[in-house]
């Protein structure tokens, strides 16, 4: 139980953490952060890494200042 908990508090740092420079850099990382999201969660990954990506470039398109 204690690895799930450390791998959980890995993937949040990580999704938070993940903005990048530029287009493709943000949705490489949103990707790895849904992907990495879902797979704890026991959900699609590939679905996880599409939301992921999108959810990162539009924050980072949004929020300019903040990625």
């Amino acid at each position: 139980m204690l690895r799930k908990t450390i791998a959980i508090g890995f993937a949040i740092c990580t999704g938070l953490a993940a903005c990048g420079d530029t287009t493709g850099e943000q949705l490489l990382y949103g990707a790895g952060a849904g992907a990495a999201g879902s797979a704890l969660l026991d959900g699609n990954l590939v679905t996880g890494a599409a939301v992921g990506a999108a959810a990162n470039v539009i924050y980072c398109k949004e929020k300019p200042g903040r990625c």
